[in-house]
């Protein structure tokens, strides 16, 4: 895939995930794939990402830049968010957050094969806990 066809591709995969479409996401994800180094399934990360939206209903990814290295894509992105439900041990307070994520990705075949996904858990609890 080239970089703009790439490019197009991970933009739709945030376009669904911002929608909160789950039921496409074969066309992303790899059946087995490695998550944050874990052999994971498409399954288990789709049950991940379902959880923090039923936890966080208005939950949303902002790609402030993109870049592309033959088959790796990094990422920076802005996600916010006000939980509805308990989350990361948190009960709901109203309160909403504002955290940096920094995501690479290893693409195979047309999908994700490894997704890593960083960010500042505590800035995220303390904004929650504020």
């Amino acid at each position: 895939m080239s970089a703009d066809g790439l490019r197009d591709w991970y933009l739709r995969y945030i376009a669904q995930l911002n929608a909160h479409r789950f039921d496409g996401m074969a066309e992303f994800i790899s059946d087995r794939v490695l998550l944050n180094g874990e052999p994971a399934t498409r399954d288990d990360v789709i049950a991940v990402q379902r959880h923090d939206v039923d936890a966080v209903p208005d939950l949303h990814w902002e790609i402030k830049e993109l870049l592309f290295d033959r088959d790796r894509i990094a990422v920076r992105a802005v996600n916010t968010g006000t939980p509805a439900k308990e989350w990361l041990g948190v009960a709901p307070s109203g309160a909403s957050f504002e955290i940096v994520e920094y995501a690479i990705y290893r693409v195979a075949d047309g999908r994700f094969v490894q997704m890593t996904a960083l960010h500042d858990s505590a800035e995220l609890l303390r904004q929650l806990n504020a």
